[in-house]
């Protein structure tokens, strides 16, 4: 309803200018990007690829923002300052999804075209378009690189972390995890999630004192990114033989797959900001509809097999962009992508 009364007010725009005679140049449409986080390597991802997914339209305008740390509060004051900057489409990623249940749900109420990314929205919002992953099957990935690398019969202790808990889509993952390696490795005991805490230091510290306590542990398994950097350090520091697996392309991360001290999972952050920022472009500059349901955007295992292609692909822009632009057209091409939002994990 929300998005017939922006669509109708922007037709009225449009008449009133052509009964004037046509003389005045309609403003360039401006689409935003809310982040929860403006310096970590997974808000970045989606910062650069919602900011190629507008210019990929072309002639309308992008702003992206998000707080330097994760910060529900904040974030929402700069979405709300954002919403009276633009009424033309804003793409929301929040760590923080039932704060902004409400805010969202005026948003969409006033017209605005709202999209959700990668972490699914509250019913109450109102939002029926999101862009994510199945991070369900995304913690299994992460699981199945480790049951790789352990004989059927294992026997000993896999501990899981959460940075986030009570973060959907990190409880997904850690679900994830666990569900698989219990049905895989049944004389496993998996233990967790614990809370390895969002801060980069607190989270290395929190690893600390679980690697401590479980010194002869097969595994430690985190659902975010700094978890990934930290357990390499901490496994090179204390020369473990234990297996280290996380989510994300940090680049810190990366050398540590490189070098043989951690497996990643990515859920190819890129390509679920350059699909809303597509869409929320598409939509701004000539009114194509946004989509209803979730846009499923698939992850990708990274281990010492492929992470030198994946360096490559993610060394710079313009790389990214050469990779990533096909596999979002062929995201969006594809009508399974699309599937009911009640089903995203």
């Amino acid at each position: 309803m929300g998005r017939r009364v922006f669509l109708l007010t922007a037709a009225a725009v449009a008449a009133l200018a052509a009964c004037s005679g046509g003389g005045a140049e309609s403003e360039t449409p401006k689409v935003g990007f809310v982040v929860a986080n403006s310096r970590l390597n997974f808000a970045t991802e989606m910062s650069d690829g919602f900011r190629t997914g507008v210019q990929q339209v072309g002639g309308v305008e992008e702003v992206v923002t998000g707080p330097p740390i994760v910060d529900g509060p904040k974030q929402l004051q700069m979405f709300e300052e954002l919403a009276n900057e633009t009424q033309d489409g804003i793409s929301v990623f929040t760590l923080s999804p039932d704060l902004f249940a409400a805010p969202l749900a005026e948003a969409v109420e006033e017209g605005i075209p709202v999209i959700a990314v990668d972490n699914q929205p509250p019913p109450s919002s109102n939002v029926t378009l999101f862009v994510g992953n199945d991070n369900y099957e995304l913690g299994q990935m992460l699981a199945d690189e480790v049951i790789a690398e352990l004989p059927a019969g294992a026997k000993g202790k896999i501990v899981v972390g959460n940075n986030s808990p009570g973060v959907p889509v990190l409880d997904q993952r850690a679900k994830g995890i666990r569900d698989r390696l219990r049905t895989k490795l049944p004389g496993v005991s998996v233990v967790g999630p614990y809370d390895t805490k969002q801060d980069v230091a607190a989270n290395l510290v929190a690893w600390r004192t679980l690697a401590r306590a479980n010194p002869n542990a097969l595994a430690f398994l985190g659902t975010g990114d700094a978890d990934g950097w930290n357990l390499a350090q901490l496994r090179r520091e204390t020369r473990g033989k234990w297996f280290a697996g996380a989510f994300d392309l940090d680049p810190k991360a990366l050398q540590a797959v490189k070098d043989g001290d951690l497996v990643l999972v990515s859920p190819e952050h890129f390509v679920k900001g350059a699909i809303a920022g597509r869409l929320q472009a598409q939509h701004a500059k000539d009114g194509t509809p946004l989509p209803a349901g979730w846009i499923y955007t698939p992850g990708l295992a990274v281990t010492k097999a492929n992470v030198d292609s994946i360096m490559a692909r993610q060394a710079s822009l313009e790389a990214k962009e050469d990779y990533f632009i096909p596999l979002v057209g062929k995201i969006l091409g594809d009508p399974s992508h699309l599937r009911p939002l009640d089903q995203a994990r």
